[in-house]
């Protein structure tokens, strides 16, 4: 998918987590988990193409950032930020199954993951990946 593709979905997904946090988080948990997780996946994989970092073909998926060997399987190269990048990317991961599938969550559980959310769209935001 070109770069222009995702940037469409992650602008969907960031529209989504904004209507959720302004609806009411702890009723709409499985939303911002399913929208937090694919905007992240998505603008890690902008990163990657925007400073052609991968080839054209790569893609990355979510489910990636639960395994630290998958995570030094497909992503052995460095960049700037990566072990920061990749922490944060690890712990939404992490978060998005007992989000999506599990019992309801409390609002500083969630609060935690949209900050972590809000932290890596930070970082993805000062390396050039245009979020508006």
């Amino acid at each position: 998918m070109n770069i222009e593709k995702h940037l469409e979905r992650l602008k969907e997904s960031i529209e989504v987590i904004d209507e959720s946090i302004t609806k009411d988080i702890t009723k709409r948990q499985r939303t911002i988990g399913f929208s937090i997780s694919a905007a992240s996946a998505d603008m890690f994989e902008i990163l990657l193409h925007k400073n052609k970092i991968v080839d054209p073909g790569f893609i990355v998926k979510h489910e990636w950032f639960k395994s630290k060997n998958k995570i030094k399987e497909k992503f052995p190269f460095d960049f700037k930020d990566k072990e920061r990048i990749l922490k944060l990317m690890t712990f939404i991961e992490e978060s998005r199954d007992p989000l999506c599938y599990g019992t309801p969550k409390s609002e500083n559980f969630i609060k935690e993951i949209i900050n972590k959310f809000n932290e890596l769209k930070k970082i993805f935001k000062d390396k050039g990946v245009d979020l508006d």
